[in-house]
């Protein structure tokens, strides 16, 4: 196919919709150019569950064993659980999956041994290259060996290593929703939560990527609607919501109510530094909660404020040894899960917390929820730089105020701060608001917006 590989290679990953962007001849590509930037003599190979995935994943295989490298075939799996079995098996990995995005879509997420990532500065663009060279001029020779390509099981060993980090099994018993959003926690939640004392009601857990009940995106309020409504009948503990790769986790609280990315931060926080003896670096994006880096020093922790997104924080956590870190997105980032992402790990700390005390989750997750947040509010606009300079002109003069560029513009007072990102992708400006009470919160979102809106 004639592929326009700049449309389909994203900064962190492979993204676009199959067969019209991609399709198995590209994979197979892709899978040749992996082995042959990482240098690679063995791989792991994992898929979620959308129509195309075990053929794309089987092509990747076929081209990395063609460049010599031995394939490990994990089949269906979760994103953390590839990420699982490429640390506990040191060898570097390809997940075929395009997360919450609708059915048409796949794409690859690649990562060296232990989980570390490959991104556009990190072998995405060397495999992006090498891929269109021989799109253009065909395949290369054989290698002096061809590899082989061996399926094995990771579940139960993934289940039995998540479980071995969290003490659940002491816990007192819980009703729990559970929204799969028929992808991949629908596989992985049945054994991960298996022998628990957990009462599950599972929700959309049928594997199905076409996705017939709701977009497998639980940052979407729209996309939780089920799981709130089915908490409240069945007078659940809380509820959980998985997104399509089921590497993000959402909460509910008892009442329905959603709770922080920020807050369930703040509160695996506080445990994770209670499991190292009150010391360690905790990493938090910057549109995190003010709570977030309150909470880390109050249990005797270091906060560290990075840029928003995967990348970023992987990499601050391997430089600074964090314990953890956690992204208003609803990502997770354990140093005990090789730096990766699991949003399985931060339920079974919810669940640990939760069970281990007797109250109410929305009364546990009080004192990690301190502030009113707007959310994330994006705005189309015809230029993005021009409307971050219009917000530093207006705030630029105040002495009430500070400024800083660590990621799009931040401007912080005494009660409150708001965030505004340009969008890579898109002309959009993304704007995050917090302070102490609503009516500021909504004043300072106000005033922002009118700037960015012009």
């Amino acid at each position: 196919m004639a592929a326009d590989l700049s449309q389909i290679v994203k900064a962190y990953d492979v993204r676009g919709v199959v067969p019209d962007q991609w399709d198995e001849a590209l994979a197979e590509l892709f899978g040749a150019a992996f082995v042959q930037v990482t240098g690679a003599s063995a791989v792991v190979v994992g898929h979620d569950m959308r129509p195309s995935s075990p053929g794309l994943s089987g092509a990747f295989a076929r081209g990395a064993a063609g460049r010599g490298a031995d394939v490990t075939l994990i089949g269906l799996c979760s994103t953390d659980q590839l990420y699982y079995a490429s640390g506990a098996l040191g060898l570097p990995g390809a997940m075929f999956t395009a997360s919450h995005n609708p059915a048409r879509y796949n794409g690859i997420k690649m990562c060296r041994a232990g989980a570390a990532p490959v991104g556009q500065d990190t072998g995405l663009a060397e495999i992006r290259e090498l891929a269109e060279k021989w799109l253009e001029s065909g395949a290369p020779g054989p290698a002096p060996r061809t590899g082989t390509i061996t399926r094995r099981d990771t579940l139960d060993d993934y289940a039995a290593h998540l479980r071995s980090l969290v003490d659940v099994a002491s816990i007192r018993p819980l009703k729990v929703v559970v929204d799969a959003g028929n992808g991949m926690g629908g596989h992985t939640v049945p054994t991960v939560f298996a022998g628990l004392p957990l009462d599950v009601v599972p929700l959309y857990f049928e594997l199905d990527g076409t996705f017939p009940n709701h977009e497998a995106n639980p940052l979407d309020p729209a996309n939780i609607v089920d799981l709130q409504r089915r908490v409240r009948e069945e007078g659940a503990d809380l509820g959980l919501a998985f997104d399509g790769d089921a590497d993000r986790c959402f909460v509910v609280d008892e009442r329905g109510e959603p709770v922080p990315p920020s807050a369930i931060t703040a509160l695996v926080a506080a445990r994770e530094l209670a499991r190292n003896g009150g010391k360690g670096v905790i990493i938090h994006n910057l549109i995190t909660s003010w709570t977030v880096p309150e909470v880390v020093r109050e249990n005797g922790g270091t906060p560290v404020r990075t840029r928003v997104g995967h990348s970023f924080i992987k990499a601050e956590m391997a430089s600074s040894g964090a314990i953890f870190g956690g992204e208003h997105s609803a990502h997770y980032y354990f140093k005990d899960f090789w730096n990766a992402d699991t949003g399985m790990l931060a339920a079974l700390h919810v669940l640990a917390a939760l069970g281990g005390q007797p109250g109410t989750l929305s009364a546990l997750v009080a004192q990690y929820d301190r502030y009113t947040g707007s959310g994330e509010i994006n705005s189309t606009v015809a230029d993005q730089a021009a409307r971050l300079d219009a917000i530093r002109s207006a705030y630029a003069g105040r002495p009430d105020v500070t400024l800083d560029e660590l990621d799009g513009l931040t401007v912080t007072a005494a009660d409150w701060w708001f965030n505004v990102r340009p969008s890579n992708t898109e002309p959009l400006l993304r704007l995050n608001a917090e302070a102490r009470d609503e009516a500021t919160m909504t004043k300072v979102r106000d005033e922002a917006l009118a700037i960015i809106r012009g």
